[in-house]
């Protein structure tokens, strides 16, 4: 470690936590970010700030003026011209730290190239905004061995847990698999959005603070620091809640190794033969259409439901969903966009 770095981080170094040797471990770490949304764009900066070697950024968006009350690497300009988001963090980041080499990639995590993109990393991390994505990214890291964090933000609240393969329980451990991992899951709020519940910047902001510290924790070669908790909080009611969670011996994923969403078995989408339209293939599970309805109502336009399917428009695309999660997004031929549809309005 040079004079410079040692002056940049001195206030780091002194916290008897990180030190100078794990200082000088943070600055040879790397870690690779999966979107950079309100968490995202958090998680960056503080690691960036704190030093870490090299952060790969993977996001698959654009800049809108809507993601700048939350989105805090962002500013005007970038929204004004819709950036895409890889691109804006790498710009801003490397503004922020020369010192970190910062990439930038403008893609979609698939089954096809999640390996490629997410191997040769010690730490993955969370800033996804679906479930699909985040089952997928577990099934990658369980499988290369790769430790992640998990981190999801709605509303006032938030939620963030440390997944180690082979020492922890993992996110389909807590997400599919019986009635204790249902009761958690459910809340966690999956089936709600920042689109149809809107998000405080604070409560994104909170639990990707949990996260980033996190990953120093591991990146700076100290996991006898984590805390091995699902960790939770409500910033506008001030509840804050920590969980252990035990692993599930008959885990798909952890304990099986049958990799669904690697193996791409999920079929989270396809586009509809001669028709303007593509069906979503989700988890098989079932929604109340009629809270969803109500939930929307705010947010979309003719909202119709009856006992079999709930019907609403988000100009100029037609969504139809069923109780089982299966949807018909019309209007586009683009999975991509029947996705982001989805898991906007519907939760993922």
């Amino acid at each position: 470690m040079n004079s410079e770095q040692h002056e940049k981080y001195s206030r780091q170094i002194l916290f008897a936590g990180i030190g100078e040797a794990g200082q000088e471990k943070l600055l040879g770490a790397s870690a690779v970010l999966v979107g950079c949304g309100a968490l995202g764009t958090v998680v960056a900066n503080l690691l960036v700030r704190a030093g870490l070697g090299h952060l790969r950024v993977i996001d698959r968006d654009f800049v809108e003026l809507s993601n700048l009350q939350r989105q805090t690497l962002f500013d005007e300009s970038d929204a004004r011209d819709a950036l895409p988001k890889a691109v804006a963090a790498e710009r801003h980041l490397r503004a922020i730290n020369s010192g970190v080499e910062v990439e930038g990639i403008v893609a979609d995590i698939t089954p096809k190239n999640a390996a490629e993109l997410l191997s040769g990393f010690p730490v993955i991390l969370d800033g996804t905004d679906n479930f699909e994505t985040r089952l997928l990214v577990n099934d990658a890291a369980i499988s290369m061995g790769i430790p992640w964090i998990y981190a999801a933000a709605v509303g006032s609240y938030g939620v963030t847990m440390t997944i180690r393969p082979g020492e922890t329980a993992c996110l389909a451990c807590l997400m599919e698999s019986g009635e204790d991992s249902a009761a958690i899951a459910a809340t966690i709020g999956n089936e709600v959005t920042c689109d149809t519940a809107g998000v405080l910047n604070a409560a994104a902001g909170v639990i990707a603070a949990i996260e980033a510290a996190e990953a120093t924790k591991l990146l700076a070669g100290l996991p006898e620091a984590l805390h091995g908790r699902l960790v939770s909080c409500d910033v506008w009611t001030g509840k804050f809640q920590s969980i252990r969670v035990a692993r599930n011996p008959g885990c798909r994923a952890c304990a099986r190794r049958e990799f669904a969403f690697l193996a791409g078995d999920a079929q989270p989408h396809i586009t509809m033969c001669g028709r303007d339209s593509v069906q979503i293939h989700e988890r098989s599970r079932r929604l109340d259409l009629g809270e969803l309805g109500r939930r929307l109502a705010p947010a979309a336009a003719e909202v119709r439901n009856n006992d079999f399917l709930l019907r609403f428009r988000i100009p100029p695309y037609e969504l139809t969903v069923f109780a089982d999660g299966r949807a018909i997004v019309k209007g586009t031929k683009d999975p991509a966009v029947a996705r982001s549809l989805y898991a906007r309005y519907i939760g993922a």
